[in-house]
C-alpha cells in the first residue's frame, strides 16, 4: 500500500524541499521528491502549511504515562513507550534508573521480547548507573549506587546485546576498565553525575567515555577551592574535541542561554536533545506516583526542593523550545532531536532523517510546532491528532 504525503515543507538531509511530498511503501520511505503531484494508486494526505520532519530518537528517557522503565514490566515499557511516541518519538531507547542487577536483568528480558515485535519503536536499552558518585547523585538512588564490578556488568553485557547506551561517573574506581569494556561491545558510554574535572575527563575520553550525559546538569561549572580556581566537569567537555553532549531542553533544566552556548560550542553535529523524563511525562494523572517527587512550576523536583529530578518533557517540547526560546533554527533542532542521536547511538542506518530506503518515522508539525500526525513504520500512530485533509 503507497502513502503519500503532500504540499508540505520537508525537511531532508540536503536541507528543506517547500511543497514536496514523502511516498511510503511497505514501512519504509520510497521517496522523497520536489514534486507534490498526485501519485496513482496512493493515499494522499495533504499537509499543506505544515512542516514534515524525520521522527525523533529518544535516547535518555525513564518513563512517561504514568510510568518509569525501572519497574521492568511490559506494561510499564509499553506504557511509556506509546507516551512518548505520540509525541513523535518514534525511536525510543527506554532508560533504567540506579536499581538492582536482578532488576536490570528484568528489564533486558522485557526490552529483548518488545525489540523482537515487528515495527517496535524500541530500539535498545540505556542504563544510568548504579556506579554514580554519591555526591552527585542526591538521594533518588539510595541503597543501590556503588563502584563499577566487573563481576556484574560482564556477564550482563555477556548476556544480551540490547544495552546500547551506559552512563557512569568516570572518577569512580574501575570505571575506566568499565569503559574499556563497553567501548569493545560498541556501547555508547556517558560521563553522568560526576565531579569530574579536566585530566579526569580527557583520561575518560582515552578510554571510551565518548558522551555527556544531560550536560550542565549533576556536574560543576567552573569552581573555586580557597584562593584557586578550577575548570569543572562542563568546561573540560567543551574542550575535549570528540566528546558529544545532550541537553534537557524542556526550558527548565537549562535556561535558554546556555542551550544556545551548547549549539555555538559544540554544534548540531555534537550535540542531541532528550528528555530524561520520567514517569510523570505525558501522564493524564493528578498526584505524583512517588512521594520521593514533587511536580512544581512544569518540572519534577525532589520533595525537600534539593533538586530537580527529572523533566515531564516530551520531544517534541524540546524542538520548540530550541526555537522559541533560544532562537535556534527548526532544522537545527530537529537534527538534534533526530539525525544526531541517531548517528551516534548507532541507528543511523534506518532512523534519523528523511531520505529513500530509511524507515517511514515522520512527524508532521503545525505553524506553532505542535505534532499533528506521527507515523511509525510507516503506520499513524493512534491517537495522534490528524487534522489533514485526505483525499
Amino acid at each position: 500500500m503507497l502513502t503519500q504525503i503532500i504540499n508540505g515543507r520537508i525537511l531532508t538531509p540536503q536541507g528543506w524541499l517547500k511543497d514536496g511530498s514523502v511516498l511510503i511503501c511497505d514501512r519504509k520511505i520510497l521517496e522523497v521528491t520536489n514534486s507534490d503531484l498526485a501519485v496513482i494508486g496512493a493515499t494522499v494526505i495533504d499537509a499543506r502549511g505544515m512542516t514534515i520532519v524525520p521522527g525523533f530518537v529518544s535516547m535518555h528517557a525513564h518513563g512517561g504515562g504514568g510510568h518509569d522503565y525501572t519497574e521492568a514490566t511490559e506494561e510499564a515499557f509499553r506504557t511509556a513507550t506509546t507516551a512518548h511516541l505520540k509525541h513523535g518519538a518514534t525511536g525510543i531507547f527506554p532508560t533504567l534508573s540506579s536499581t538492582s542487577f536482578e532488576r536490570i536483568y528484568q528489564a533486558v528480558d522485557v526490552c529483548e521480547n518488545l525489540m523482537k515485535e515487528k515495527d517496535s519503536p524500541v530500539l535498545g536499552l540505556h542504563i544510568e548507573g548504579p556506579y554514580l558518585n554519591p555526591k552527585m547523585a542526591g538521594t533518588q538512588y539510595d541503597g543501590f549506587l556503588k563502584t563499577p564490578d566487573e563481576n556484574e556488568y560482564i556477564p550482563l553485557l555477556e548476556h544480551t546485546s540490547c544495552i546500547r547506551r551506559w552512563d557512569i561517573s568516570p572518577e569512580l574506581p574501575g570505571a575506566h576498565d568499565f569503559a574499556k569494556y563497553t567501548r569493545s561491545k560498541g556501547i555508547m558510554t556517558a560521563v553522568t553525575h560526576t565531579e569530574a574535572e579536566y585530566d579526569d575527563i580527557k583520561a575518560a575520553y582515552a578510554v571510551g567515555f565518548s558522551h555527556a550525559a544531560h550536560f550542565y546538569n549533576a556536574m560543576p561549572g567552573f569552581h573555586k577551592r580557597r584562593e584557586y580556581k578550577y575548570e569543572g566537569t562542563v568546561e573540560s567537555v567543551y574542550l575535549t574535541d570528540g566528546m558529544t553532549v545532550e541537553v534537557i531542553a524542556d526550558g527548565i533544566h537549562l535556561p535558554a542561554t546556555i542551550l544556545k552556548l551548547v549549539y555555538k560550542l559544540k554544534g548540531v553535529e555534537n550535540t542531541c536533545l532528550v528528555t530524561d523524563a520520567l514517569a510523570y511525562a505525558a501522564y493524564e494523572g493528578n498526584e505524583p506516583i512517588d512521594p520521593r517527587y514533587i511536580i512544581e512550576d512544569g518540572v519534577c523536583k525532589m520533595a525537600d526542593h534539593s533538586a530537580l529530578a527529572g523533566s515531564l518533557a516530551t520531544m517534541d517540547v524540546l524542538v520548540r523550545t530550541m526555537v522559541k526560546k533560544a532562537n535556534i533554527p527548526l532544522e537545527d533542532a530537529v537534527r538534534m532531536a533526530s539525525e544526531t542521536p541517531a548517528r551516534l547511538i548507532g541507528v543511523s542506518d534506518r532512523k534519523g532523517a528523511l531520505a529513500k530506503g530509511k524507515d517511514a518515522d515522520i512527524v508532521i508539525l503545525d505553524k506553532e510546532l505542535n505534532v499533528r500526525c506521527v507515523w511509525s513504520m510507516g503506520k499513524i500512530v493512534p491517537g495522534t491528532d490528524i487534522l489533514l485533509h485526505k483525499e
